[in-house]
Protein backbone atom coordinates (compact mmCIF):
# COMPACT_ATOMS: atom_id res chain seq x y z
CA UNK A 1 0.00 0.00 0.00
CA UNK A 2 2.72 2.07 0.53
CA UNK A 3 4.46 1.86 -2.54
CA UNK A 4 1.16 2.63 -4.62
CA UNK A 5 0.55 5.61 -2.60
CA UNK A 6 4.42 6.96 -2.64
CA UNK A 7 3.54 6.13 -6.75
CA UNK A 8 0.25 8.58 -6.63
CA UNK A 9 2.06 10.86 -4.38
CA UNK A 10 5.32 11.03 -6.76
CA UNK A 11 2.99 11.69 -9.87
CA UNK A 12 0.80 14.37 -8.32
CA UNK A 13 3.04 16.16 -6.30
CA UNK A 14 5.58 14.48 -4.94
CA UNK A 15 8.67 15.51 -8.01
CA UNK A 16 7.05 19.33 -8.10
CA UNK A 17 7.42 19.56 -4.30
CA UNK A 18 11.07 17.96 -4.24
CA UNK A 19 11.98 20.49 -7.02
CA UNK A 20 11.19 23.18 -5.10
CA UNK A 21 13.79 21.82 -1.81
CA UNK A 22 16.61 21.23 -4.59
CA UNK A 23 16.38 24.66 -5.55
CA UNK A 24 16.16 25.81 -2.12
CA UNK A 25 19.03 23.50 -1.35
CA UNK A 26 20.98 24.56 -4.47
CA UNK A 27 20.74 28.22 -3.81
CA UNK A 28 21.85 27.76 -0.32
CA UNK A 29 24.55 25.50 -1.46
CA UNK A 30 26.12 28.55 -3.56
CA UNK A 31 27.44 30.42 0.00
CA UNK A 32 29.67 28.32 2.02
CA UNK A 33 27.75 29.94 5.86
CA UNK A 34 24.84 28.21 4.62
CA UNK A 35 25.84 24.95 3.61
CA UNK A 36 24.18 23.10 6.12
CA UNK A 37 20.53 24.03 5.24
CA UNK A 38 21.65 22.99 1.86
CA UNK A 39 21.80 19.42 2.91
CA UNK A 40 19.07 19.33 5.26
CA UNK A 41 17.27 20.73 2.10
CA UNK A 42 18.23 18.29 -0.24
CA UNK A 43 17.43 15.35 3.03
CA UNK A 44 13.94 17.09 2.72
CA UNK A 45 13.49 17.02 -1.18
CA UNK A 46 14.54 12.76 -1.01
CA UNK A 47 11.51 12.82 1.61
CA UNK A 48 9.03 15.13 -0.61
CA UNK A 49 9.90 12.51 -3.48
CA UNK A 50 9.31 9.14 -1.12
CA UNK A 51 7.03 10.16 2.34
CA UNK A 52 5.27 6.86 3.09
CA UNK A 53 6.43 4.53 5.01
CA UNK A 54 8.81 7.02 6.82
CA UNK A 55 8.02 9.70 9.46
CA UNK A 56 10.30 12.80 11.27
CA UNK A 57 11.54 12.47 14.73
CA UNK A 58 13.20 15.46 16.33
CA UNK A 59 16.56 14.85 17.77
CA UNK A 60 16.10 16.26 21.65
CA UNK A 61 19.86 16.56 21.52
CA UNK A 62 19.90 19.19 18.67
CA UNK A 63 20.69 22.86 20.96
CA UNK A 64 20.67 26.66 20.11
CA UNK A 65 22.50 26.31 17.13
CA UNK A 66 19.80 24.77 15.21
CA UNK A 67 17.00 26.61 17.27
CA UNK A 68 18.93 30.02 15.35
CA UNK A 69 19.63 27.86 12.25
CA UNK A 70 15.55 27.39 11.73
CA UNK A 71 14.76 31.13 12.72
CA UNK A 72 16.99 32.04 9.26
CA UNK A 73 15.63 28.73 7.49
CA UNK A 74 11.90 30.21 8.56
CA UNK A 75 12.59 33.80 7.09
CA UNK A 76 14.32 32.73 3.93
CA UNK A 77 12.78 29.66 2.47
CA UNK A 78 10.44 27.86 5.08
CA UNK A 79 7.20 29.40 5.04
CA UNK A 80 7.94 29.59 1.28
CA UNK A 81 7.96 25.70 1.59
CA UNK A 82 5.48 25.79 3.93
CA UNK A 83 3.02 27.70 1.68
CA UNK A 84 3.89 25.22 -1.10
CA UNK A 85 2.88 21.79 0.88
CA UNK A 86 -0.41 23.71 2.30
CA UNK A 87 -1.59 24.85 -1.06
CA UNK A 88 -0.70 21.28 -2.53
CA UNK A 89 -2.62 19.55 0.16
CA UNK A 90 -5.73 21.70 -0.26
CA UNK A 91 -5.62 20.25 -4.16
CA UNK A 92 -5.29 16.75 -3.12
CA UNK A 93 -8.07 17.13 -0.49
CA UNK A 94 -10.52 18.52 -3.15
CA UNK A 95 -10.80 14.69 -4.79
CA UNK A 96 -11.57 11.63 -2.16
CA UNK A 97 -8.92 9.58 -3.68
CA UNK A 98 -6.00 12.31 -2.96
CA UNK A 99 -6.98 12.91 1.01
CA UNK A 100 -4.62 10.62 2.29
CA UNK A 101 -2.10 12.44 -0.10
CA UNK A 102 -3.10 15.83 1.22
CA UNK A 103 -2.72 14.80 4.98
CA UNK A 104 0.40 13.40 4.01
CA UNK A 105 1.05 16.98 2.74
CA UNK A 106 0.09 18.73 5.52
CA UNK A 107 2.15 16.75 7.54
CA UNK A 108 5.29 17.88 5.63
CA UNK A 109 4.58 21.95 7.02
CA UNK A 110 6.53 21.55 10.38
CA UNK A 111 9.68 19.65 8.75
CA UNK A 112 9.69 22.59 5.90
CA UNK A 113 9.53 25.17 8.50
CA UNK A 114 11.99 24.06 10.97
CA UNK A 115 14.33 21.11 9.21
CA UNK A 116 17.10 21.55 11.91
CA UNK A 117 17.19 19.24 14.43
CA UNK A 118 15.18 16.56 12.81
CA UNK A 119 15.88 13.19 11.44
CA UNK A 120 13.58 11.35 8.65
CA UNK A 121 13.79 7.89 9.78
CA UNK A 122 11.65 4.72 8.40
CA UNK A 123 8.28 4.11 10.18
CA UNK A 124 10.14 0.58 11.32
CA UNK A 125 12.77 2.00 13.19
CA UNK A 126 10.74 4.17 15.67
CA UNK A 127 8.25 1.13 16.22
CA UNK A 128 11.19 -0.84 17.34
CA UNK A 129 12.62 2.10 19.11
CA UNK A 130 9.28 3.23 20.79
CA UNK A 131 7.80 6.28 20.63
CA UNK A 132 10.52 8.63 21.66
CA UNK A 133 13.94 8.84 19.60
CA UNK A 134 16.67 6.87 19.95
CA UNK A 135 20.20 7.76 19.25
CA UNK A 136 22.28 5.17 16.75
Amino acid sequence: MRTLLNLIWLILCGFWMAVGYAIAGVICCILIITIPFGIASFRMANYALWPFGRTVVRDPRAGAPSVIGNIIWFIFAGWWLAIGHIVTGIALCLTIIGIPLGIASFKMVPISLLPLGAEIVPVRDTAVAGYGYQPR
